[in-house]
């Protein structure tokens, strides 16, 4: 605890209560008609974490990290050896993708200079890790997509410890999210159940517009589950996460077979079991099972429309239209004290009782250790066609000691141009109190094209301070 705010310097300008305005087939089809990209997108599928151990065999090709090395043309999953070798010759035969694997025995790395370095790619593929990320690789991958990279998680069900070593792929895939030095307050919305679901054939979600479900591979229409597992999913944590395939009778935040995310710049797709991506060929030896064309499910569509989506080649339901990639906010850290924004007095300072994150301005709500409300805002218009994700660094300290009772409380809303409040994607408080700051994601899609409002409310209801900062906004369109 840093101390009160009173004793900072306040500015002297006094602004107006925070706003922020933002104005607004089948596979085989897809596959053979695709034209080339002047660009590959590039997919990195992992091979470090056990995922041929015991009868599993989630490889995309025996030759790594290059799978030509076996067949530089191939036009059949047989041409590859490997239980995603129908995945990984569907992406192949588009032009559009250039794949590689990371071998085992190496590490999972960001900014390093390795060839198979994240860096390097577009996308990264686990799928059904057996082997706990270590720390470093923890923060690669977060990194990696916090920075605008895709990440498809792809689990099974709780007990698929292939290799003996006391982890499993809910495991692997929770720990992840929860124990990383990035982001560990359920950075992308949802988290693995541990749970062994038998055999169900899950549906997706009536939707015209998701490009996971109606991307260029084809309609999606269900899934299959032979042995697997869901996620729960918590909007309050991440408000753009989305739940596109249910099991029978579930629905909501719960029992989401397959969902999608955006962390930072970044997206997250997460299937709960390994069955719909083999194709049921690969190594000598293994038992495989053909998910990848079983007719109970659309798994080619879904497995290469949402690889298409993770790597950012279609549109993520911001109105189907065409998208120059920018960030919107004017004086984003708040480095030109109030210019572009409008914010209680005060609230934009360089008072030394609370860091910056970046620079010397930052945005520092309540902390007066007495009942008051302060607000901030920008005027910003979101283009139509866009997908849009607005991201800030949040600090909040604290002089409470509960740990059960949230008595200061900062809200994230979105409102329209009246000022009726259209969702509150997120509220903080008190109990959300921690060392440094953390950054936070909102996915703005559905509202381009339109002028909304994004307001951040801060209320101290109490006699001891409670000070939510932040700092380094953004808002990026793609």
């Amino acid at each position: 605890m840093l101390g009160f705010r009173r004793s900072r310097h306040r500015l002297t300008t006094a602004l107006a209560a925070f706003g922020l305005l933002l104005t607004g087939a089948a596979v085989q089809t897809a596959t053979a008609g695709a034209a080339a990209a002047a660009t590959p997108h590039r997919i990195l599928f992992d091979n470090t974490k056990a995922e041929t151990a015991g009868n599993a065999d989630w490889i995309i090709g025996t030759s790594q990290p290059d799978p030509l090395g076996q067949d530089s043309t191939p036009s059949a999953e047989t041409d590859w050896t490997g239980a995603l070798s129908a995945w990984g010759v569907a992406l192949q035969k588009t032009g559009n993708y250039s794949l590689k694997t990371l071998p085992s025995g190496s590490s999972i790395t960001y900014g390093t200079t390795a060839a198979t370095d994240l860096q390097n790619f577009d996308t990264f593929v686990l799928p059904e890790p057996n082997i706990l990320l270590s720390t470093a690789e923890k923060t690669a991958v977060m990194t990696f997509v916090q920075n605008g990279g895709g990440l498809f998680l792809v689990s099974d069900h709780t007990g698929s410890d292939r290799n003996n070593d006391g982890e499993d792929a809910v495991e692997v895939i929770n720990d992840l999210m929860a124990n990383n030095s990035v982001d560990s307050t359920n950075p992308f919305g949802f988290t693995v159940d541990t749970l062994n679901v038998g055999t169900e054939d899950p549906r997706a979600i009536s939707s015209t517009t998701d490009p996971v479900l109606n991307g260029s591979f084809g309609k999606v229409t269900g899934s299959i589950i032979r042995s697997g597992t869901t996620a729960t999913l918590s909007p309050t944590a991440n408000a753009a996460v989305k739940g596109l395939l249910y099991r029978s009778g579930y629905s909501g935040n719960t029992g989401a077979f397959f969902a999608t995310s955006t962390f930072g710049s970044g997206r997250v797709a997460f299937w709960g079991d390994s069955s719909p991506i083999d194709d049921g060929t690969g190594q000598s030896g293994n038992t495989l099972y053909d998910g990848w064309n079983d007719t109970a499910g659309t798994n080619a569509a879904l497995a290469l429309n949402a690889t298409e989506w993770l790597a950012g080649t279609s549109d993520s339901g911001g109105g189907g239209g065409t998208c120059t990639a920018a960030q919107l906010l004017a004086n984003p850290g708040f480095e030109s004290g109030s210019s572009s924004w409008t914010a209680s007095s005060g609230v934009i300072t360089t008072a030394t009782g609370q860091a910056a994150r970046t620079g010397s301005y930052k945005a520092w709500l309540n902390g007066n250790g007495a009942a008051n409300t302060e607000t901030l805002s920008q005027s910003v218009t979101i283009p139509a066609g866009c997908a849009a994700t607005l991201s800030f660094y949040l600090h909040v300290d604290t002089a409470e000691t509960t740990t059960s009772t949230a008595y200061d409380t900062l809200k994230a809303q979105v409102l329209n141009s009246s000022g009726t409040v259209l969702a509150t994607p997120a509220t903080y408080s008190n109990l959300n109190a921690a060392t440094g700051y953390t950054q936070r994601t909102f996915n703005l899609g559905s509202y381009a094209g339109q002028t909304v409002t994004v307001k951040f409310t801060g209320v101290e209801g109490s006699i001891l301070q409670t000070s939510f900062v932040i700092d380094d906004t953004a808002l990026n369109v793609s």
